[in-house]
């Protein structure tokens, strides 16, 4: 038996919380592990630990981890307050250095966050830098807030002592965190969000008044203060299971190995993934930093229980204002306009493999009519309802793409190829949405992607020895490329005094009798 003890003597009292939001979208960095055995992937604002994903790449689990610093007396800091710089630990890896400074130069605050290469956990490594006349006075706490199973209402957390050793946790059904370090923690607690957080009671009087070992169903912070006697140099864990037993066995075994030797097998997982990259050293005027990051960052993407799955990015558009309802979808979605580029992109770095990976997962995804949802989760099923004939298109772009570099290995694209042609005829050639504003009409960009997909379904639909069908394909093309101008070029627009093209045009004809404006134009 775990020797495990999960107490709630002393609960914390006025939940459920706050109402609970998520973080900014806008990241500055973003990662996980090469490995697909390391199922989380992180992500960085102005130097803050945010969201982080568990167990597959569109389940947000965490809303933030940041550390608090106070003296006992005279100041309360936040990483918010500090002065955050970061750089990338490699050219190759998605990992993170990050160096706060506190006001004053009173002390700095160097993170290198990682994913743990082979297990489901963050790694945060930290060094706490104290200037000589405050050593000795100053106080770390860190503090975490879940928002599992993609919210923040209904989580519950604890102080456990496992095996001698206090760590903090969460849980919210069947999805558990683990929250521990290399040094002990001195104190901890847990709390309400805006009721009895650690963050609230540090700030009333730079002291921790609140020690609650327990707080059930709300929106909760956990909250521990590091034992700097034992060290000011530590590594932090953030550890993921289906139970406190899986949650805890991952944090100790990846508390166990030293974070150089983690971080050492982390970049060269990466490293390894790199090594089809062309060699364009010459081009480039930074030596291709930007090059092997952005190949890294797309590849992040990708989810590792369903391979070829990768969502639009790893964030909550607006997050800070939204809360469980408006954050459950955002971007950490798959999209197939978004998936595509993420493929075409790869395909740029001779990358083929996972390119094909992305179009074995989108025709498994087609819907049985031939479209393809809006959006959807990495297990297939729809979040927003809507069709964008876009949509449609760029699956077939990928996989035309991809026979005519011969990648297709042992994989038959046809039958998705055809359905999704047939779809796109029978729905066009107005689009229901147009791929920004979500409104219905014939929008010029959603015409040229179904017209190219047309020609490519036309022309691998020839080759099969379907001459009549590839015919026909091939003169719905011809029919709506000689139709883009009569549907969605004006000489009546609203912004200059000759043509203008709709964005998206929702009647069908190119001017107005009244010389009335569009929903919206372009400058041509």
């Amino acid at each position: 038996m775990m020797q495990t003890t999960i107490p709630c003597e002393n609960p914390a009292p006025g939940g459920p919380g706050a109402s609970p939001t998520w973080t900014r979208g806008n990241k500055d960095a973003i990662g996980t592990a090469y490995s697909t055995s390391s199922r989380v992937w992180f992500t960085l604002s102005e130097g803050i630990l945010n969201e982080v994903y568990y167990p597959t790449v569109d389940r947000p689990q965490v809303r933030d981890v940041q550390y608090l610093i106070t003296d006992g007396e005279t100041f309360f800091h936040a990483e918010p307050q500090l002065d955050a710089e970061m750089e990338a630990l490699s050219p190759h890896s998605p990992g993170v250095r990050v160096t706060l400074s506190g006001p004053e130069a009173r002390y700095r605050i160097v993170k290198e966050i990682i994913a743990d290469p082979h297990e489901s956990s963050i790694l945060m490594h930290t060094r706490f830098e104290v200037a000589p006349e405050w050593v000795g006075k100053l106080k770390l706490y860190v503090v975490c807030a879940p928002h599992l199973q993609v919210g923040g209402w209904r989580n519950g957390g604890a102080v456990a002592s496992v095996a001698g050793h206090t760590v903090l946790t969460a849980h919210k059904a069947e999805i558990w965190l683990a929250l521990g370090a290399t040094i002990p923690f001195l104190q901890c607690a847990c709390g309400f969000v805006g009721v009895n957080d650690g963050w609230k009671d540090l700030a009333e009087n730079f002291q921790p008044d609140w020690t609650y070992d327990c707080a059930q169903d709300g929106n909760i912070a956990l909250t521990g203060e590091m034992d700097l006697r034992r060290g000011t140099e530590f590594t932090l864990s953030l550890a993921f299971g289906n139970s406190f037993h899986n949650a805890a066995t991952t944090l100790f075994q990846s508390l166990g190995i030293p974070f150089a030797d983690h971080r050492a097998r982390f970049q060269e997982q990466w490293q390894r993934s790199s090594r089809h990259l062309r060699n364009l050293e010459a081009a480039t005027g930074d030596g291709e930093n930007l090059y092997h990051r952005s190949e890294s960052i797309l590849l992040a993407h990708e989810d590792k229980l369903f391979p070829g799955a990768m969502i639009a990015s790893l964030s909550i558009p607006w997050g800070e204002h939204h809360g469980d309802a408006e954050g459950e979808g955002g971007y950490h979605l798959v999209w197939t306009r978004d998936l595509v580029n993420t493929a075409t992109g790869l395909l740029a770095t001779e990358n083929t493999l996972t390119p094909l990976r992305a179009l074995i997962f989108l025709a498994v995804s087609q819907r049985p009519d031939g479209g393809f949802a809006q959006n959807f989760w990495v297990n297939g099923n729809a979040y927003w309802q809507g069709i964008q004939l876009d949509e449609v298109a760029f699956p077939v772009l990928l996989a035309w793409r991809l026979q005519a570099m011969k990648a297709l290995r042992n994989f038959d694209p046809y039958p998705m190829v055809l359905s999704a042609a047939a779809y796109m005829i029978r729905q066009g050639p107005a689009t229901p949405q147009e791929r920004w504003e979500e409104a219905g009409g014939y929008s010029p960009s959603t015409l040229a992607s179904n017209i190219a997909a047309l020609m490519c379904a036309a022309e691998m639909t020839r080759a099969r020895g379907d001459e009549t069908t590839a015919n026909f394909i091939q003169a719905y093309a011809d029919f709506l490329e000689c139709h883009i101008e009569a549907w969605t070029v004006t000489t009546q627009g609203t912004l200059v005094s000759d043509i203008t093209w709709h964005r998206y045009n929702q009647d069908g004809y190119g001017q107005r009798a009244d010389g009335g404006p569009y929903l919206e134009q372009i400058p041509s």
